[in-house]
């Protein structure tokens, strides 16, 4: 028995779901849980997405109906303790769940994880992880034509499709292979619009969103012989233009179009801490870099957040442990 089919078993053989994501999602972990819960709908199962995090203003678009819900305890505990299955989607650890982690960990639910991040935790009664896959919607396209569950029809289409799309920098990144240009041909004969789609993701953006983009660039400075750019963020610089965490996603890339730049850094401050955004160029394993700081992600495209820290030390402490993954 194949994992597709295991899983497929577990979806078939159980009727209460809980479907669930990383802190601050991105569209791919957004697109997979609509896409699952579509999916489990369909089978005629009682489903509920539930996140810590609210949806990001530039995806909500693609939950016309609103069933991604922010967790509340006195609203979701006794939902998520009775369902039989919790569905954890583009995150390796349930630590990435935050709010949600003490009741998921009580839970008794069988617990399974769709991802395509390295190192998952051991937590997890079924692991559907494929660290090949250029995103977490690339794995349930392979799923739903391999075990033929469903038809994929555009509902579903448009969520794989804004899914693969983001987590490849819009077919850019080192993962857009011949096969992922492939799906997305075929996802989009199922009537998605690039165009439209692209244009809700990314150009949407509100003014003061584009100020404080100017800003960050303008702080990115460069280290380790201009092999290293880095730009921060301060909790002032929020708050002048009204901006929270989610707004900053993406930033961290304009450090990577500075010349000669193989890994860009991105420092948040936060109320509570401070989060790092680490980007690289070919094989310089920045999820290696980031594990150091108590990170992790994939080898080009990781994250770390840190608590009680000085930004100032530890910029400097980040970049001189990148030495040791940039080389001479």
């Amino acid at each position: 028995m194949n994992y597709y089919t295991e899983l497929k078993n577990i979806l078939d053989s159980h009727e209460s779901f809980t479907i669930t994501s990383h802190v601050n999602p991105d569209a791919d972990a957004i697109c997979s849980e609509i896409a699952c819960f579509l999916l489990l709908k369909r089978l005629n199962k009682k489903v509920k997405i539930i996140n810590h995090s609210p949806t990001p203003d530039n995806l909500k678009f693609l939950d016309e109906t609103g069933d991604v819900e922010l967790y509340n305890p006195d609203k979701h505990d006794d939902y998520i303790m009775s369902s039989e299955v919790v569905l954890f989607l583009d995150l390796n650890g349930i630590s990435r769940t935050k709010s949600m982690e003490s009741i998921l960990r009580k839970s008794n639910a069988k617990k399974v994880c769709i991802d395509h991040h390295q190192e998952p935790e051991n937590c997890f009664d079924f692991l559907l992880v494929e660290t090949e896959a250029a995103a977490t919607g690339e794995i349930l396209y392979d799923f739903i034509k391999s075990t033929k569950i469903m038809e994929i029809d555009y509902q579903i289409a448009l969520q794989l499709y804004s899914a693969i799309m983001t987590d490849t920098g819009s077919f850019r990144y080192e993962r857009t292979s011949p096969k992922i240009h492939a799906i997305a041909g075929e996802l989009l004969t199922k009537g998605v619009n690039p165009t439209e789609v692209y244009d809700k993701i990314y150009n949407q953006t509100d003014l003061n969103n584009l100020r404080l983009l100017g800003k960050a660039i303008s702080s990115i400075t460069t280290a380790l012989n201009g092999r290293v750019a880095y730009m921060v963020i301060t909790q002032a610089d929020l708050r002048q233009y009204g901006a929270k965490e989610s707004d900053v996603d993406g930033f961290v890339t304009y450090c990577m179009a500075v010349k000669n730049v193989v890994v860009g850094l991105l420092f948040l401050e936060l109320e509570d801490g401070i989060k790092i955004s680490f980007r690289s160029k070919g094989n310089i394993k920045v999820n290696k870099l980031a594990a150091e700081f108590g990170g992790g992600g994939h080898i080009n495209a990781s994250g770390a957040r840190l608590y009680d820290k000085d930004i100032d030390k530890l910029i400097k402490n980040v970049i001189l442990e990148a030495q040791k993954y940039i080389g001479d």
